[in-house]
């Protein structure tokens, strides 16, 4: 079912298909109209469009719907965990010297460093990095693919290996 006029389905010069306003306000219907409790049949007569089309115009319009908060949070989480590096690269810079029961430990006229609380900034610095990273899907699993084909061969095998 298609009307007269524009096509449903807006294609760029080398026929890719292009999401216009014009899409985004029918996906926005066809998602107003499911939200009514409307099927995809009954939304696709309704706009003019098939039921495939339908389906992927709801499920677009729900999928910008969250899309936009969670960006929102992301930026959130992100502009926290930037606070959270600035303050471990503090401590991280600061002067710790070595403490023993309440004096500081000097090695001779100078107070002995300690190693303890920089290290410990630079664990959490790792973590906070590792958590951006995750925020931003910069460790995402990638996909490879293999073709070819694997040939196996048992040789020299005799009844008394396998026992």
């Amino acid at each position: 079912m298609s009307e007269a006029g524009p096509s449903p389905t807006p294609r760029d010069p080398t026929g890719k298909w292009m999401y216009t306003p014009e899409s985004a306000r029918r996906d926005a219907e066809a998602a107003e109209l499911r939200a009514r409790g409307m099927s995809y049949r009954r939304i696709a007569a309704e706009l003019g469009i098939d039921v495939h089309t339908a389906h992927d115009a709801v499920e677009r319009a729900l999928k910008a719907i969250v899309q936009e908060p969670a960006e929102k949070v992301r930026a959130l989480e992100l502009e926290r965990l930037d606070l959270l590096y600035e303050r471990a690269v503090q401590v991280l810079e600061r002067r710790h010297v070595t403490v023993s029961q309440g004096r500081i430990v000097r090695e001779g006229d100078q107070p002995l460093q300690d190693d303890g609380p920089v290290l410990q900034a630079i664990d959490r610095l790792l973590k906070i990095q590792e958590r951006r990273a995750r925020l931003l899907g910069l460790d995402a699993a990638t996909k490879a693919n293999v073709s070819g084909a694997v040939r196996y061969e048992i040789v020299g095998i005799d009844a008394e290996d396998l026992q």
